[in-house]
């Protein structure tokens, strides 16, 4: 991962996220080629949020996201896109995992994100109390 700054007109920032998205009664679907296909989606839905996939990973339940992004970001419109592309190509184009999942749903409704900033919490809340006050 980048440890450079981003910039636009009037802001420096590193805004890096972790999301992981799980599938739908942690149904074990996800191999090498769904995940290839799943990360090709995620990069062309990505453009238009302005969002850099970093890393990348996956288990049979489940994917695991490194991403940057912009101030400007919509995260939630993004994953929820994301989520809706994905589930409906992925069943279109593998018609195999029809038949594991229950419901029309490839993944479960939440999701987990964290940011990723560069020093812990107790690092920066003791730079900030140690700032002088005038």
């Amino acid at each position: 991962m980048s440890q450079d700054l981003d910039k636009n007109q009037h802001s420096v920032y590193r805004l890096t996220y972790h999301l992981v998205l799980v599938i739908k009664y942690r149904k074990e679907v996800i191999n090498e080629k769904i995940f290839n296909r799943l990360m090709e989606i995620f990069n062309n839905d990505s453009i238009n949020f302005d969002i850099t996939l970093e890393e990348s990973n996956f288990e049979s339940d489940h994917v695991h996201l490194l991403f940057k992004a912009k101030p400007q970001t919509q995260l939630l419109k993004f994953i929820n896109a994301y989520k809706s592309a994905s589930s409906r190509l992925i069943k279109k184009e593998y018609p195999e995992i029809r038949k594991k999942l229950w419901k029309e749903s490839f993944w479960k409704i939440g999701y987990f994100i964290s940011t990723t900033g560069g020093a812990n919490i107790d690092t920066i809340k003791k730079y900030i109390e140690s700032q002088m006050r005038k």
